[in-house]
């Protein structure tokens, strides 16, 4: 088996900016599924995505070194979670979160910003949330776990959300125009079932438990002494539609210094949350390329480059010292060749674009695997 980071390592390299510190706690250029960082201010700390989850199946790694470096993530997400006061979770896939029932001190006394579970929220995630809300009422609750329901709210905007892409819905698609539009429309109606769950099922409340606060953060904001924490409305978890649902990013500020997590946005691969990043214009970034390694499965040519357009033009409109971007783009051997235009231009503005692992110190294990390889 390669040799896993180890927890020394990772707090040995945090990136420091101004009195802010951020931890890459785990990442999939490490060796298993996940995206969580410990983001510290004299104020604040906050633990953001604690889950892991094994690589997947083409991964080029026995499936029992895949279990292990799962195991090991999870370990070390819970000894940096020590360290925290509040916990971040923004969605419901198992690499960003992890049952109370497994890490049960990973959540005990802190406060815990969430998802919101009862909109914007696809049907498996709608499911999971509960799951996780119930169980953090079974261990510190006390209480029956149905005293955390609640009727839905009478009013629900629920606009279209492609309303709010003016920049994705205005891209000129040429010859693929209307198998696009054909899609929308698809995307469309799939969002006007999900409305109804929303409007109709019971709805999840806010809690305080026993030295414990949930709260639902969807486009909220929070100050903490000097620290401000912002969180952006939901946003799709890849492309328009995406099936697996709707995620929600943050910005820390301390200071006048920023950093921007995106959680899954895949690239970004829609145009206006390009033009967010670029906006917000954090001092350090924390991004998600695409999934390249369902290129040709899941994912075509022209949403791989419309990710590729949005990076680049994330490093030409920001100023940003430090840009991580991993997650999803390590799970693929040939993922900077397939960005190379990404990398070339990292290089011609000076900006730091570098997978978490190498920010450590580490090739990702993806090229460590793929040398070995080469090299027998």
């Amino acid at each position: 088996m390669f040799a896993p980071i180890t927890y020394q390592e990772i707090r040995n390299h945090p990136i420091v900016i101004g009195d802010i510190k951020i931890y890459l706690v785990w990442f999939d250029s490490y060796g298993a599924k996940s995206s969580c960082v410990l983001i510290e201010t004299p104020d604040l700390h906050l633990l953001v995505d604690p889950g892991a989850s094994a690589l997947q199946p083409s991964y080029p790694l026995p499936n029992e070194e895949k279990e292990e470096l799962r195991k090991i993530a999870l370990e070390t997400i819970t000894r940096f979670s020590r360290q925290a006061d509040t916990v971040f979770i923004s969605h419901y896939h198992y690499d960003h979160h992890v049952s109370p029932l497994k890490a049960k001190e990973m959540y005990k006394g802190k406060k815990i910003w969430i998802k919101d579970p009862n909109c914007w929220i696809n049907h498996s995630q709608w499911k999971r949330s509960r799951v996780f809300i119930g169980e953090l009422y079974e261990i510190y609750g006390g209480r029956n776990p149905k005293g955390i329901y609640a009727k839905p709210l009478e009013q629900i905007k629920l606009d279209d959300p492609t309303e709010y892409l003016p920049l994705a819905m205005a891209k000129d698609y040429c010859d693929y125009q209307q198998r696009k539009n054909q899609l929308l429309d698809k995307g469309r109606a799939w969002f006007k079932k999900l409305a109804i769950r929303w409007q109709t099922e019971d709805w999840v409340s806010e809690a305080r438990l026993k030295d414990m606060d949930i709260q639902i953060c969807d486009g909220s904001s929070f100050k903490n002494g000097s620290t401000f924490v912002r969180f952006t409305e939901p946003m799709f978890h890849g492309i328009e539609f995406d099936r697996v649902g709707w995620i929600v990013g943050l910005t820390v500020e301390h200071k006048g210094r920023k950093v921007m997590y995106t959680s899954d946005l895949q690239g970004p691969s829609i145009e206006d949350y390009a033009q967010g990043i670029i906006k917000e214009n954090p001092d350090v970034l924390i991004l998600d390329g695409p999934p390249t390694y369902l290129f040709g499965y899941i994912v075509n040519r022209i949403n791989l480059q419309r990710a590729i357009d949005n990076i680049c033009a994330i490093l030409r409109g920001t100023t940003s010292k430090v840009i991580i971007y991993d997650h999803h783009l390590l799970r693929d051997a040939r993922y900077k060749e397939r960005l190379a235009s990404a990398y070339t231009m990292a290089g011609k503005h000076k900006m730091t674009l570098l997978t978490a692992a190498e920010w450590v110190g580490y090739d990702p294990l993806i090229v460590q695997i793929t040398q070995k390889a080469v090299n027998g």
